[in-house]
């Protein structure tokens, strides 16, 4: 895969497109600018850790990415740890990337690499399905969670994952399943023992919003195969955030566009009902259609809206644009990082063949990209 990568060594070295960037408000808008541009294999997820470091991931939906995540380092994507465990191995599918969705840093310097072990949406391979944490020190692996079946169905994909360190010995990380049959889902997941529970499975919040049309690019966006007929995009729980404090688990489907919160401590909490889990849970509001979120230590929410191009914000809540640009085709992974700039990949999700009855319209490179948001990111540490 030919990667092509322009790191910013300064904000003068930025692009500027404030031109053409805009709010629905009509306030200026902050400058977007470019980080990098990647000519092979589409990116979703891209992480910023607290020291900097900037890790992105290729999961395997048939670009044939040579690996699945990577680091960006002097100018160029690098496989991360190393190319050895980006190479599926079907003799240890716990010990190697398989089809990795997202990867986020912690606030202890470790990356999290979340492994659906489901290629081409798939179903997950065997032992495969996964959480790796990777100690940013050594680069070397220090933790392997495989999720058992209990959680992981055969429907299953999942999608973003978040962490606070300090419940329980050694923390707890929340998973999204944004399966593509709609039975959506959350992951709950004990990182000392491995223990997982599956929460609000099938629940009305995690699946595909009823009669959710979305239109991206002027068109109706629909499954459109090559060889068969068009059906409509139905995709759970996708996005995923925690509060500040860590009290509320904000997530919302793909294919809708409402924002939903529920407490953490009924999450992690067995013993409480679904029934009684679900009754907790409430709206937010319209944030718009997307496919990632991220929170910052101000208690905002920022959210993607694919079908406007556009990044939006909860503040004292209230959703607003934040921006509004062409350049912002598709915006699937959000990560705020300690520069207090909001990065996110914008990676044309919605031109892949599968939608336009096998013809590809995306159009090289992607891009990552970054706007000033001034505030760091949430990083739960132990205590």
């Amino acid at each position: 895969m030919k990667i092509s990568v322009k790191l910013l060594l300064a904000a003068g070295a930025a692009l500027s497109l404030a031109a053409c960037a805009t709010t629905r408000e009509g306030a200026s808008a902050p400058r977007i600018e470019q980080v990098a541009t990647f000519d092979g294999a589409m990116p979703t997820g891209v992480t910023v850790a607290p020291n900097g470091r900037i890790f992105v991931n290729f999961p395997q939906w048939g670009d044939n990415a040579p690996f699945t995540v990577a680091e960006l380092v002097d100018g160029k994507a690098v496989p991360y740890p190393d190319a050895a465990t980006n190479r599926p191995d079907p003799a240890d599918p716990a010990g190697h990337f398989i089809s990795v969705q997202s990867v986020v840093a912690d606030g202890a310097d470790r990356l999290w690499v979340l492994d659906t072990a489901a290629p081409k949406f798939s179903q997950p391979r065997a032992g495969g399905a996964k959480l790796v944490a990777i100690d940013l020190a050594t680069n070397r692996v220090v933790k392997t969670i495989v999720l058992p079946p209990s959680v992981v169905l055969p429907t299953t994909y999942l999608n973003d994952v978040r962490f606070d360190l300090r419940q329980g010995a050694e923390g707890v990380a929340y998973i999204t399943d944004s399966s593509n049959d709609g039975v959506g889902g959350i992951i709950v997941v004990d990182i000392a023992s491995g223990r997982a529970i599956r929460r609000l499975s099938n629940h009305a919040t995690t699946n595909p919003e009823p009669g959710f049309t979305p239109v991206v690019d002027g068109a109706v966006l629909m499954n459109r195969p090559a060889d068969g007929p068009a059906t409509p995009v139905t995709i759970a729980s996708d996005a995923i955030a925690l509060s500040a404090d860590g009290s509320l688990l904000y997530y919302g489907p793909l294919s809708g566009r409402t924002l939903h919160a529920v407490p953490t401590a009924m999450l992690r909490d067995p013993a409480v009902s679904e029934e009684a889990l679900g009754r907790a849970v409430r709206s937010l509001g319209r944030k718009g259609a997307s496919d990632g979120i991220a929170e910052d230590d101000k208690d905002r929410v920022f959210a993607g809206d694919y079908e406007n191009n556009a990044i939006r914000v909860l503040d004292q809540g209230r959703w607003t644009t934040v921006v509004s640009d062409p350049r912002i085709s598709w915006p699937d992974t959000l990560s705020i990082g300690t520069d207090g700039y909001l990065y996110f990949t914008a990676n044309q999700l919605h031109r892949q063949p599968g939608f336009h009855g096998g013809r590809d319209l995306r159009r090289k490179p992607y891009e990552l990209l970054r706007i000033k948001v001034g505030a760091a990111p949430v990083l739960l540490r132990s205590r």
